[in-house]
């Protein structure tokens, strides 16, 4: 029997299954790296991050988000009419003027200290005696305005006046004169023309503060009032 050399070279009945077995664990060594070779491409391919299927078109492009338009904020309507400053005083504002302290002096004279200050008074006689002034309303000090009206309370009572005479004098002239005089003229039947009569007449004695009735209209003509030949 052999042992299966021939000249110290293995005889060809034992090479078939070495070379079998060789070829088999070949094979399964490519199987198992390609395995192993998908396996890591899957796991590689799971942690990227796919796109966003909200964002992302039919062609696999990202749409453009789209702008917010925001208005503009209104500013509030403005009056095209122009401010006009009244052109009235204020009651409130001071004026610097105000009510001298006229307690004491006679009230003729108190009378002529509010004339000179542009203010009016009204006289007001009491029952006890002398023309002093007692007291004054409003009170001396007192901020006030221009033709403001003051009133003077006289201690005494009204003294003896004499009443002017006011015939032919027009009839706002002859008005002003009782004022000054202390009289309060009346005027029946209106205050055109001249005075045509009066009562009580001129000459008469009264007292201060009595109201004198000043006719006025158009004096009689001498030739009216002759008798006819």
């Amino acid at each position: 029997m052999t042992d299966g050399t021939t000249d110290g070279r293995p005889g060809s009945g034992g090479t078939a299954p070495d070379r079998t077995r060789m070829v088999v664990g070949g094979g399964l060594a490519a199987v198992l790296l390609a395995i192993i070779g998908a396996a890591g491409g899957w796991v590689l391919a799971g942690d990227q991050v796919g796109p966003d299927p909200v964002s992302s078109g039919a062609t696999g492009t990202p749409s453009p988000t789209p702008a917010v338009r925001t208005s503009p904020p209104r500013k509030p309507p403005t009056s095209s009419a122009p401010t006009r400053p009244s052109s009235s005083p204020s009651p409130s504002r001071p004026t610097g003027l105000t009510v001298p302290d006229l307690v004491g002096l006679d009230f003729e004279e108190a009378r002529e200290e509010l004339r000179d200050l542009g203010l009016g008074w009204q006289l007001v006689f009491g029952s006890g005696d002398g023309p002093s002034v007692r007291s004054t309303d409003p009170a001396p000090g007192t901020p006030v305005r221009r033709g403001v009206t003051v009133k003077i309370n006289v201690a005494g009572a009204a003294p003896p006046n004499e009443v002017p005479d006011l015939i032919g004098e027009e009839c706002n002239e002859a008005g002003a004169e009782l004022v000054d005089d202390g009289f309060f003229p009346r005027y029946p039947g209106g205050r055109s023309g001249t005075v045509t009569a009066q009562r009580p007449v001129g000459g008469t004695v009264g007292r201060w503060n009595d109201v004198v009735q000043l006719r006025c209209g158009t004096l009689p003509s001498a030739d009216a009032s002759a008798p006819a030949p």
